[in-house]
């Protein structure tokens, strides 16, 4: 077990930020500037002429790893979103009322990783007759277009209305892309009026917040839409069906109004029981909707770094130990909803583990640690003893009570090499 490396001073929590700095930069986007392009005489009617299937390598690898059918999804997801290039791009902004642009660069990693969360969101979103059109731009082929979009960094995301430019701000599945487009276009709401309907909805949706109502009016509905407007990640779905609200709620008591929370996961379902007003159902939705364990990735780590929840707890270690303590993991996060969240870092994803180990002189470690942040105060902790369930469920305790020593990085390292994650399970 490497040892910590001895230092004079206690580091500072705040360079965290500093490490993490490159992840939370992930998308910037601004106003076009005023240059125009020169206008060609083409016709848009004939825009499917114009969409191409994307030729990069990184995701033609991904797409034959999988089977004969998700290889054709893709396949067809990637027609629907449109290359831009010198000749189109003013002009498809300028004919289309809503266009979502990807600017990424073939050599770029994340550009890589969304680019088929992009184009499975281009397939929902044209199943679903949404007006939004969906396009590309290769920055390093079309620098001009790059610069002309405001598109600086690798990907950027940027939703065109009427030709002016606001900022991605959602998430980065194609189910968070989709929910996004449509609320900032028109839709926060999904109503539900047949069990079909239902029964579809639920296939397609992993998490989405469930509200019934007797009548879509009055002021508990206001502040019911006025959340769904504001939230950028959740899906927003109504009814005036019992018998609806119960295939997507099944121990449903309806009274009205009635919002939950829905998730596949195996914390599947939280019911909101405060005022019905719009800041409180924000807050219900932002300290609920993760899973009891969340894997930290490229496309969720940007939700973690900004949770409201300041209390947080990440296991590293790599996935075999995860499955192992998968479920007392669970067991642990239910007795601290929504007031610790606990992650668990693959420590084979150096981007985002080494950054967290860096800061507690174990970025060369191997083995399992355990360690929090109380991000409202600025001070971070190490779990001292085996972490095994048992000790990680006092560890906990302990975070929320404030009777953690808080760790630097100068302090001795605790040896867990034998220990092993089986040997207890917690009370």
């Amino acid at each position: 077990m490497p040892t910590s490396k001895s230092t004079s001073n206690s580091i500072p929590f705040s360079i965290i930020l500093l490490l993490l700095l490159p992840f939370l930069l992930r998308l910037e986007a601004s106003d076009p500037n005023s240059e125009t392009i020169a206008d060609d005489n083409e016709d848009l009617e004939d825009i499917e002429q114009l969409i191409a299937v994307d030729e990069e390598e990184d995701l033609q690898q991904q797409a034959q790893h999988g089977s004969l059918g998700s290889t054709k999804v893709l396949s067809k997801a990637q027609r629907i979103v449109l290359e831009l290039n010198h000749d189109n791009t003013k002009k498809t902004l300028d004919g289309n009322q809503f266009v979502l642009v990807l600017g990424y660069t073939p050599w770029c990693p994340r550009s890589a990783e969304l680019m088929p969360h992009f184009a499975e969101a281009a397939n929902l979103l044209k199943e679903l007759g949404s007006p939004v059109l969906m396009a590309k731009l290769d920055a390093e082929r079309y620098p001009k277009m790059a610069s002309l979009l405001d598109i600086k960094g690798y990907p950027t995301v940027l939703l065109f209305i009427n030709g002016t430019s606001q900022p991605y701000t959602g998430g980065f599945t194609a189910e968070d892309i989709v929910i996004w487009a449509r609320k900032k276009t028109g839709q926060p709401v999904v109503r539900l009026s047949s069990v079909a309907e239902a029964e579809y909805f639920l296939k397609k949706h992993n998490l989405f917040a469930l509200a019934y109502f007797d009548q879509f009016e009055g002021a508990q509905y206001e502040e019911f839409v006025k959340a769904a407007v504001a939230d950028n990640e959740v899906q927003f779905v109504e009814t005036d069906s019992v018998e609806i609200a119960e295939l997507l709620f099944p121990d449903i008591k309806p009274t009205n109004p009635f919002l939950a929370l829905v998730k596949s996961e195996p914390e599947r379902y939280t019911i909101f029981d405060s005022p019905f007003q719009s800041d409180g159902i924000l807050q219900f939705l932002e300290y609920n909707k993760f899973p009891l364990v969340t894997l930290l990735t490229e496309l969720n780590s940007m939700k973690v770094y900004s949770s409201p929840v300041k209390h947080q707890v990440y296991i590293f270690g790599d996935v075999d130990e995860l499955k192992v303590l998968r479920e007392p993991l669970q067991e642990i996060a239910r007795k601290f909803k929504s007031k610790i969240l606990i992650l668990y870092v693959d420590i084979r994803e150096e981007n985002l583990a080494k950054p967290f180990l860096t800061l507690l002189g174990l970025e060369e470690s191997e083995d399992i640690v355990v360690a929090a942040f109380d991000n409202k105060i600025g001070t971070k902790y190490l779990l001292a003893s085996d972490p095994i369930p048992v000790n990680i469920e006092e560890f906990c305790s302990g975070l929320l009570q404030g009777t953690l020593a808080p760790y630097f990085k100068s302090q001795p390292v605790p040896d867990n090499v034998s220990a092993s994650v089986i040997s207890s399970s917690s009370g």
